[in-house]
């Protein structure tokens, strides 16, 4: 059974060779800002060490508090884990508050499916569980972005109600209702 957990070590393992599947595919080099890059770059010679995963863990986790030191730019963010079992297939942020470059390109929700895990409709129910979760912080319509030429992460917002706003260089934005589907658009 699939299903979002807050991080835990027991996908250690599992956790360790997703990265190395992201990391075989690009992924951690000086470029990549997202989640997974920053957190290669920042662990990824180190994970494999069950108390550096463990203090991982534990920063993933803090970060969702308002009072936790974070980079300029960046906002208190609710990781979730999606797994089946111990496996883990990929990861989900929630990002509490828009900071202008978040309003921007990077938006209240960003996810990432291990390369292995891909095409099997894991992004889409890991949009669509995290969405009330979002709702519960207070977010009644997340933005939610994409590349321009991702049509996969296109087709997982759209299938979860997102409403195409614009393109600000190459990203798209769209907004997504958290109230389970009930008027996407409302509240604009």
């Amino acid at each position: 059974m699939t299903k979002l957990i807050t991080p835990d070590v027991r996908v250690h393992a599992s956790f360790v060779d997703a990265m190395a599947e992201f990391s075989a595919e690009g992924r951690g080099g000086p470029g990549d800002d997202s989640n997974v890059g920053r957190a290669i770059r920042a662990y990824g010679t180190r994970w494999h060490d069950s108390r550096v995963f463990a203090a991982y863990v534990e920063a993933v986790r803090a970060d969702a508090h308002a009072d936790t030191p974070r980079p300029e730019g960046h906002a208190p963010s609710t990781s979730l884990w999606y797994v089946a079992g111990d496996t883990y297939l990929g990861r989900l942020a929630i990002r509490h508050v828009l900071t202008p470059p978040l309003l921007e390109w990077g938006g209240h929700i960003g996810y990432d499916v291990r390369p292995s895990a891909r095409r099997r409709g894991h992004a889409t129910a890991m949009l669509r569980a995290a969405l009330p979760v979002a709702r519960g912080l207070g977010i009644d319509r997340a933005l939610i972005t994409c590349d321009r030429d991702n049509v996969a992460s296109r087709k997982v917002i759209e299938a979860c109600g997102g409403v195409y706003e614009d393109r600000r260089r190459q990203k798209l934005r769209f907004w997504v209702s958290t109230n389970g589907g009930r008027g996407a658009a409302a509240g604009r």
